[in-house]
């Protein structure tokens, strides 16, 4: 396959992937990881590439709907998902990242399966967790952003129980993934892999990208916020089902 070839069906991949974090705020990188790793054949091209990705579109959110972000969550989140991520950083050098990831995916599926009875069956018998036991998603979350740079799904099992309002939700989720990738991002710098080719990439990709930000502007205004809750959740278990089955 070409080289041309394989950076259009990235972009594909980018474009199907990116329109849902631009519906909801979460969840481009974890959706496109494996199939950009297929393609690509190098889990850290595809990581720093997709961290960049995420990076761009999670801060244009952020600073254009700023007005819209719980401060108060904000902090919160991002104090205990940033204690998680260092241990990530080294868990990702020292551990079967794959064997990590299956269990992970067997998690997220059973979490947002859950959550979607509580929707659809309101009534249900399904125990609920002390409040409290939902910061340790956020510590979890850190440790596999700081390995995978996707720990987008843990820190949504919280959120979406803290942060009721779709625009407010999908405004702070954007302003952490724009933080924490960051952080991210001049690892990359320092250790030199910011090089020639993933500028290239980046610029061929971008297009694709910016086609997944305004497809998924129009969805999110037209959305109630009882359907961009089951489309949370439901983006949720695709998820964790794509990171259960795909290697």
């Amino acid at each position: 396959m070409s080289l041309f070839l394989i950076l259009f069906l990235v972009g594909m991949v980018v474009f199907i992937t990116h329109t849902p974090e631009a519906i909801t705020g979460f969840g481009c990188t974890v959706l496109a990881f494996p199939f950009v790793i297929a393609l690509m054949g190098d889990i850290e091209q595809a990581k720093i590439i997709l961290s960049i990705l995420a990076w761009i579109l999670a801060a244009y959110f952020a600073i254009t709907k700023f007005k819209s972000i719980d401060w108060k969550q904000f902090g919160i989140i991002v104090l205990l998902t940033g204690l998680g991520m260092p241990i990530g950083m080294l868990l990702f050098k020292a551990y079967n990242p794959l064997l990590l990831k299956k269990v992970l995916g067997v998690f997220i599926v059973l979490s947002a399966g859950i959550q979607l009875t509580k929707i659809f069956v309101p009534n249900n018998k399904i125990i609920t967790l002390p409040s409290f036991f939902n910061y340790n998603f956020l510590f979890l979350g850190g440790i596999i952003h700081g390995a995978f740079a996707v720990g987008g799904p843990f820190v949504v099992l919280y959120s979406s129980k803290k942060i009721l309002d779709k625009g407010q939700f999908r405004a702070t989720m954007t302003l952490l993934w724009t933080t924490l990738n960051t952080f991210l991002v001049l690892q990359y710098f320092l250790e030199k892999k910011l090089t020639e080719k993933v500028g290239i990439d980046l610029l061929f990709l971008l297009p694709f990208l910016i086609g997944g930000i305004v497809l998924g502007e129009v969805i999110h205004t037209k959305v109630s916020e009882n359907l961009f809750k089951k489309i949370v959740f439901f983006s949720l278990l695709l998820v964790g089902i794509i990171m259960v089955i795909i290697n």
